[in-house]
C-alpha cells in the first residue's frame, strides 16, 4: 500500500523504492509516530470531522500498534517505505476501513516535522541527563582532590600553578554552556508543525494551539510553509551535538597528556583503558582518544545537514529526508561518550606528588614580579627585571629559586630578605582569591556556585525564562487568530 500511489499506473523500480524507503532510519521514531496520530485523531473528532467512536476506535488500534512495537513483535513489510507508512498499513490491518479516515487533513510532511521535533525533544532531555553525570563526575573530582596543585600550561608550556580542581571545574562550566544551548534548542524545537499539512495548512477546523499542548508542543507554528521546511532545530541540535564533542576533545586531549609516563600526572582505569595486542606493558587511554575521535566525527555531522539544507527552496523537498540520520547518530554518540568519560573521570587516579613535583619556580616567575610591583616597581620594569633573572639562572644551571640575594639584588635594588617567600605555591594560589581565579577560596566557593546551579537545573528543567517567553509568544498568537 503505497500513500501516494493513486495517480500512478505502474509500479516503481525496486532500486528506486530502496533509494526512496527511509524506514531502517525512521523506524525509531515509532513512538512519537504513534502519539502523534492519536492526539491527531482527537483533535479531528473535537473537529467533528471524525465521530468519537471513530476517534477512539483509531485509539484503541494505535494503543495496539504501539504495544506489538514495544514487544518488539512488529513486523516491517516490504512496501513500508517509512515509519507513517508502516504504522498506517498495520492500523488498517487492525481496525479495517476506519483507518482510512486517521490521515484526513494531515500530509506526511507535517507528520515527519512533528514526529522529529517530538523525538528530538526527548533526545535532548536524554543528552542533558548525560551532561548531568559528567557534571556531577567533575565536581566530586574537584571536591575529593581540592588542594591538589597542578602547572598550569599555556602554549603548552608551563605557566602557573594551579589547582587541578580549578582545572577540572573549568572544564564544568564549558558543558554548563553545552546545557544552556539544548535547554535553547529545545524551547525552540518545541513548535509544533502538525495542521501546516503539505505546505497550505490544513482544511479542517484543527485547534491547533490544544493540539500543541496535547502533545507538549509550547507553540503551534505560525506559518505552515516555515512549519515544513524549517530544520532549523536539527541544525541547532547539530551544532550543539559538536560543540559537545569539542569540549569532551580538549578534556580528553589533556589528560591523555597526563596519563603519559613522561607526565604521570593521571592514572586511568582499568575499566576505561584498554591495552596493546603486541606490547604487554602498553596501558591506552583509548576511551579519551576516541571522544577526541568522535569529536571531528560530530562536526561532519553538522557540516553535512548544512550543506543538504543550502539553497532549497522553500516547503517541503525529498533532500529533507537526509536530516534524520545524522541527528539520531549524533545522539547515538553523545549517549554513550558522555557517561563513559564521566566513569573515566570519577575512576581515575590522580598523583598530587607528581604534580606537585612539576610546579617549579619558573612558574612563580609573575609573582616575582608581583612582588617588585609591591615595593613601587612599575610591572612593565619588573616584568624585564625578572626576565633577566630568569635568563641568569639557566645560564648558572639553576632554578630562579636558587640564586642568592647578592644575585638578585644586581638585578633590583628592590630584592630584600623576604623575597624567598614568593616560592611558596601554596602562598601563590592563596594571593589568587578573586572572582573566578585558581585561589583555594575562589575555588571552593566556584564548587559551591557550581552545585546550586545543578539544583536550580533539576528543580525547573529547562530554561525557565525561555520558556516563559515561548509561552508569551504563543497567547500574541492565539489572540491575533
Amino acid at each position: 500500500m503505497k500513500l501516494w500511489g493513486g495517480r500512478f499506473e505502474g509500479n516503481i523500480d525496486p532500486l528506486a523504492m530502496q533509494l526512496n524507503a527511509s524506514i531502517n532510519i525512521d523506524k525509531r521514531m515509532w513512538d512519537v509516530d504513534i502519539r502523534g496520530s492519536v492526539a491527531w485523531a482527537r483533535a479531528l473528532a473535537k473537529a467533528s470531522v471524525i465521530t468519537k467512536a471513530e476517534a477512539n476506535e483509531m485509539c484503541a488500534g494505535l494503543q495496539a500498534v504501539w504495544s506489538e512495537f514495544n514487544t518488539g513483535e512488529f513486523k516491517i513489510v516490504t512496501g513500508d517505505e517509512d515509519i507513517h507508512t508502516a504504522v498506517e498499513r498495520r492500523l488498517g490491518e487492525i481496525i479495517g476501513a476506519t483507518a482510512g479516515k486517521l490521515h484526513t487533513g494531515r500530509s506526511r510532511n507535517d507528520q515527519v516535522a512533528t514526529d522529529f521535533r517530538l523525538w528530538l525533544i526527548e533526545a535532548i532531555d536524554l543528552v542533558i541527563k548525560r551532561l548531568d553525570l559528567l557534571q556531577d563526575s567533575l565536581i566530586a573530582k574537584a571536591e575529593a582532590e581540592f588542594d591538589v596543585i597542578l602547572p598550569g600550561y599555556t602554549h603548552t608550556q608551563r605557566a602557573q600553578p594551579i589547582l587541578f580542581s580549578h582545572w577540572l571545574m573549568s572544564h564544568f562550566w564549558a558543558l554548563e554552556r553545552d546545557r544552556e544551548r539544548l535547554r535553547q534548542t529545545r524551547a525552540r524545537t518545541a513548535s509544533l508543525p502538525l495542521g501546516a499539512a503539505a505546505l497550505a495548512g490544513t482544511a479542517y477546523p484543527i485547534d491547533r494551539v490544544a493540539l500543541a499542548h496535547d502533545l507538549g508542543f509550547v507553540i503551534a507554528a505560525p506559518n505552515s510553509l516555515d512549519a515544513i521546511g524549517d530544520r532549523d532545530f536539527a541544525v541547532e541540535f547539530l551544532f550543539d551535538a559538536a560543540l559537545i564533542g569539542s569540549h569532551l576533545s580538549r578534556l580528553a586531549d589533556a589528560l591523555i597528556l597526563y596519563s603519559t609516563s613522561e607526565f604521570n600526572f593521571v592514572e586511568m582505569s582499568d575499566a576505561y583503558s584498554t591495552g596493546s595486542s603486541l606490547m604487554p606493558q602498553k596501558k591506552n587511554a583509548d576511551m579519551l582518544e576516541l571522544a577526541r575521535g568522535k569529536a571531528g566525527t560530530l562536526l561532519g555531522y553538522l557540516t553535512g545537514l548544512m550543506a543538504t539544507l543550502k539553497g532549497l527552496p522553500s516547503a517541503y523537498d525529498k533532500d529533507l529526508q537526509e536530516d534524520k540520520a545524522p541527528v539520531f547518530a549524533a545522539f547515538d554518540t553523545l549517549d554513550v561518550m558522555l557517561p563513559v568519560i564521566a566513569g573515566t573521570i570519577t575512576t581515575m587516579k590522580v598523583n598530587r606528588g607528581r604534580m606537585l613535583k612539576a610546579v617549579d619556580a619558573s612558574l612563580l616567575a609573575t609573582d616575582l614580579a608581583d612582588y617588585l610591583v609591591k615595593r613601587g616597581v612599575p610591572f612593565r620594569q619588573a616584568h624585564g627585571i625578572v626576565g633577566r633573572a630568569v635568563r641568569l639562572a639557566a645560564d648558572a644551571a639553576v632554578g630562579i629559586d636558587q640564586l642568592s640575594l647578592s644575585q638578585l639584588k644586581s638585578l633590583s635594588e628592590s630584592f630584600d630578605q623576604d623575597v624567598r617567600s614568593v616560592f611558596d605555591p601554596r602562598l601563590a594560589l592563596t594571593m589568587r582569591d578573586g572572582i573566578g581565579a585558581t585561589g583555594f577560596e575562589s575555588v571552593r566557593r566556584q564548587i559551591e556556585s557550581a552545585k546550586q546551579i545543578r539544583v536550580i537545573d533539576e528543580s525547573h528543567g529547562d530554561d525557565y525564562y525561555w520558556h516563559r517567553r515561548q509561552i508569551e509568544r504563543a497567547k500574541i498568537m492565539q489572540d491575533a487568530s
